[in-house]
């Protein structure tokens, strides 16, 4: 991730809150990623460049290597959408005494951070919606480390949606405590791994088996039923408005 994840980095150094153990994963880069890792080492708590299997690995990785009562994962394509994030979290962990936290994310153009393509909206989700593959946007997720202790970790035989399968298990089986942030507090580039046709057919099998593992009633008309709502969800200008608020 040569090309993105000093925008990442710098998005988490930059942020207001001043207690962060900053943890980087990577799966043994050979393309120059590991020098701009190096170029800011001073500033990072750990850091691990090896070959893994997969991103679920990587995360399982830094999630043993978390010292933090939060832990939140931010994949190399994204950015915090200001420096207050991370201090708004922490503020919403305090008042509401939750188990986690999520907010919403706003998908930008690759070669531009300001231009936003698309608006995922986490408030439609609920328990009940897992049925349907519905989920909060994963990067915008901050759980307590003991759910993880509690739960478990990703499972790696999943290779696109094991962040559904973990999310179905703590918030479905386990029903785990949340608050909602009504605004966007990541920005996502898009071309992600599940962005082809081919994956996303893959994604909504893997969806299937995470539901039937947890004991989630669904079926796959329900599971198309989402990917119809999600292509005639409307992008209203007030969503565009809490962008700018946002950043």
């Amino acid at each position: 991730s040569r090309d993105t994840i000093e925008d990442c980095m710098l998005s988490v150094f930059n942020q207001s809150y001043p207690d962060i153990e900053y943890i980087v994963i990577d799966g043994g880069s050979v393309d120059g990623t590991v020098d701009i890792i190096k170029k800011y080492e001073s500033k990072i708590a750990k850091w691990v460049s090896e070959p893994d299997g997969g991103i679920y690995d990587a995360m399982n990785k830094g999630i043993k290597l978390a010292l933090g009562d939060i832990i939140g994962i931010l994949n190399s394509d994204d950015v915090y959408i200001n420096d207050d994030v991370i201090s708004e979290v922490v503020r919403e962990f305090k008042n509401k005494d939750v188990d986690s936290i999520y907010g919403d994310l706003v998908y930008v153009r690759r070669d531009d951070l300001n231009k936003v393509v698309r608006y995922y909206n986490s408030g439609r989700f609920n328990r009940q919606r897992l049925s349907w593959g519905f989920m909060p946007a994963h990067p915008t997720l901050f759980v307590k480390r003991r759910i993880y202790d509690e739960f478990g970790l990703f499972k790696q035989e999943y290779k696109i949606s094991g962040d559904f399968e973990l999310i179905a298990r703590i918030f479905g089986k386990g029903s785990i405590s949340y608050s909602y942030i009504n605004k966007p507090i990541i920005k996502m580039r898009t071309g992600g791994v599940s962005s082809s046709l081919r994956n996303k057919i893959k994604l909504n099998k893997e969806i299937y088996k995470a539901c039937k593992e947890n004991g989630i009633r669904t079926n796959y008309i329900l599971l198309a039923l989402r990917s119809i709502y999600k292509l005639s969800e409307p992008f209203p200008s007030k969503r565009l408005r809490k962008v700018k608020e946002s950043e």
